[in-house]
């Protein structure tokens, strides 16, 4: 069992909260995961990026978006409240080193899992450039801290609420123009941003990178669900993953992946998890 410290509500369906998980605390690195379960006897078992962690008070922190039965669940929990089943770290670690000067783009709550691998980065001593985007200013989240870590801040907002009226892309588009032009690219958010992020950058050959977030169950690679196609390799990505080459994966499969239980979701499906 693993007791919530703190809980933030970071927009109208985000939230934060630090969680007391010692072990994970102190092996975690950049780049990866945990998965959680709330009923120790049944439940959904969802993955959720280690956005931060504390190894000495033994503690790690995750932002997530209320939008499924067992996020929803979890927003309602509070501090002291436990969460049955926390496993972690998974997933295989960002590969952190000195590239020079690295953009990191982040889209909605994708600036979440971007935050620790943009911290690693510039502890790296990287040039750090970071892009964020949302629909307005309200879904923006984690502006000071990623403020805190970057060379350069560039906000972008779909209806111009704040920052700049555009997408990510945009500015993406100008920094790959540049003369030195970057020497990485990190885009992580919603599939359809990653896809257009890889495709922004390939004409100018800069490597990117992407973090993908399939349906996954087990997080161990043996029920297959989370799989992707890389090149012309299936790949798993809660070991092999989550993060990979953005000019080689398979967005529209993992886009059309994605959408498999639409139909339940969105008709009337009753789920098991609102019985527990």
């Amino acid at each position: 069992m693993n007791r919530i410290l703190e809980k933030k509500q970071l927009s109208e369906t985000v939230f934060q909260m630090r969680i007391d998980a010692p072990l994970i605390a102190s092996e975690r690195q950049a780049g990866q995961f945990i998965i959680l379960q709330l009923c120790k006897d049944y439940g959904e078992r969802i993955p959720l990026t280690i956005a931060d962690a504390d190894p000495d008070e033994g503690s790690i922190t995750i932002i997530f978006q209320a939008v499924g039965g067992t996020t929803k669940k979890l927003a309602q929990m509070n501090v002291d409240d436990k969460i049955a089943a926390l496993v972690g770290p998974l997933g295989t670690p960002t590969h952190i080193e000195n590239f020079g000067t690295v953009v990191c783009v982040g889209g909605g709550i994708g600036v979440a899992p971007l935050h620790p691998i943009a911290q690693a980065l510039k502890a790296a001593g990287n040039k750090v450039i970071i892009i964020m985007g949302a629909r307005n200013k309200e879904l923006m989240i984690l502006e000071d801290e990623m403020r805190a870590i970057a060379d350069e801040l560039i906000i972008c907002t779909d209806d111009g609420s704040y920052g700049r009226k555009c997408l990510v892309t945009e500015p993406l588009k100008e920094l790959c123009e540049q003369e030195p032009k970057p020497a990485l690219a990190v885009a992580i958010g919603p599939p359809i941003m990653m896809k257009f992020c890889a495709e922004t950058t390939r004409p100018y050959k800069v490597p990117t990178q992407v973090s993908l977030n399939t349906i996954m169950v087990d997080g161990t690679g043996m029920c297959g669900g989370c799989r992707v196609t890389v090149g012309d390799e299936t790949k798993f990505v809660c070991v092999d993953g989550p993060e990979f080459d953005g000019h080689l994966v398979d967005f529209d499969n993992m886009i059309s992946r994605l959408g498999s239980y639409k139909k339940q979701e969105a008709g009337d499906h009753h789920c098991k998890l609102d019985d527990v």
